[in-house]
């Protein structure tokens, strides 16, 4: 489905005016989700946007807001703490409730994972909850600014540098975050927990992701982010995120009812390979291959949302992996101790003439052609003759035939259906 951001703002614990944004599916959401950013963070920080959009496609609508002195919202930051921002989330969800739904699901990011833990014991609605990069003890945040701890202990308050920015933190921030309790409020919580988490977290270690898992009650998953940051700056690590929480909260929140094209795809059968659109923006498409299924789309500087890749990124993955497959085949048919392999591919177009490594068949034709270039990686050490052959063999991967000799494509259409 595709999204629209709509600005909103509502009313904070403290009487400021809060800045948000409400990302919402065209049609009617199967559900809504709160987002709660990170310590210092804001709306719009990346992996806010990506989730929100990525939820929106998935039907949920996710209001992002930010807290009291932060992003676009109103009042002084060095007035707030540990439990302003969790009742600002409250506020949050009041709105919710006011104009339409509150929140089924709640998502929080760092000290924003924190604040959901605290508050969802106190939001009936909510059926489940997913944290990333949370902290298990909302202390931690003061690792940030630990140099700075005795000059707000013996002033009152002191300017700190956090990420880049000034801010001021005063002594009743300190209090505030050593008196609360998460691990009690998690353990009274009764809502479906996911936590995502990196094992190379530098800034939250990943030691929290089991406080937290171990002081939540049934049913609970933890999710490991293998090499994502803490901001989630990667957009593929953002977009898994989302992926995994609309898949995963299924059985928590309703499904979304049958679309128009999801009853018209349905009619078809299930054929090896299905592509059909799902109505959803300007190219978005159901793809499913067996039991298997994904979507396909444009990105959005091409008129498309970019919620899956594009047809030239599939077939890119396709040369990419029956590359591997096929150096794996070899490897094991000459009894090769070949390391893991992974096969990068890029795409362009190009003028036939420029095309220096092409074949000489290739360069004579005229206008522009389609480059793929494909680059085997090894995991480990390998001997440079093995190399060469790796690139020998990876020219007999079927796919990579196909591309390159030309294949039949027969078309039809199917008669009218009743």
């Amino acid at each position: 489905m595709p999204a629209s951001t709509t600005r909103v703002s509502f009313k904070g614990a403290s009487g400021a005016e809060l800045a948000a944004r409400f990302d919402k599916p065209a049609g009617e959401p199967r559900a809504c989700a709160l987002f709660a950013h990170c310590f210092t963070c804001s709306k719009d920080v990346f992996a806010a946007k990506r989730i929100a959009s990525e939820l929106a496609a998935h039907g949920i609508a996710t209001l992002r807001f930010d807290f009291t002195g932060l992003g676009h919202s109103d009042g002084d930051f060095a007035s707030t703490n540990f439990s302003s921002n969790v009742a600002d989330l409250m506020s949050a969800v009041q709105w919710m409730r006011d104009n339409g739904e509150a929140p089924a699901i709640l998502i929080g990011h760092s000290l924003g994972g924190a604040a959901v833990l605290s508050a969802a014991p106190d939001i009936p609605e909510v059926k489940a909850v997913a944290t990333i990069g949370a902290p298990a003890d909302t202390a931690h945040v003061v690792h940030n600014f630990e140099a700075d701890i005795a000059a707000i202990e013996r002033d009152g308050k002191a300017e700190v540098n956090l990420a880049g920015r000034t801010f001021t933190i005063e002594k009743q921030f300190l209090d505030d975050v050593a008196s609360q309790n998460i691990s009690a409020r998690i353990g009274s919580m009764r809502k479906a927990l996911m936590v995502f988490h990196s094992p190379v977290d530098s800034t939250v270690g990943i030691e929290n992701a089991a406080t937290i898992y171990n002081a939540a009650k049934h049913p609970k998953s933890f999710v490991t982010l293998d090499g994502a940051d803490h901001l989630l700056t990667d957009h593929t690590d953002a977009a898994y995120v989302a992926q995994m929480i609309a898949s995963w909260s299924e059985r928590y929140v309703p499904k979304a009812e049958p679309t128009e094209a999801d009853v018209f795809a349905d009619s078809l059968g299930m054929e090896r390979i299905l592509v059909a659109e799902t109505g959803a923006g300007k190219f978005q498409a159901s793809v499913r291959m067996g039991q298997h299924g994904l979507l396909a789309d444009e990105p959005e500087s091409y008129g498309g949302m970019d919620t899956g890749p594009a047809p030239y990124d599939l077939l890119a993955a396709a040369l990419g992996a029956c590359t591997t497959m096929t150096l794996r085949m070899y490897a094991d048919f000459k009894k090769l101790d070949l390391p893991l392999v992974a096969v990068t591919v890029e795409h362009e177009k190009v003028h036939a003439k420029d095309c220096a490594d092409c074949a000489e068949d290739l360069q004579d034709k005229p206008g522009k052609i389609d480059r793929f270039e494909r680059t085997i990686h090894v995991s480990g050490n390998v001997d440079p003759q093995v190399r060469a052959k790796l690139v020998e063999i990876a020219d007999k991967c079927p796919v990579h035939k196909t591309m390159t000799k030309g294949a039949a494509v027969i078309t039809k259409c199917a008669p009218e259906q009743d």
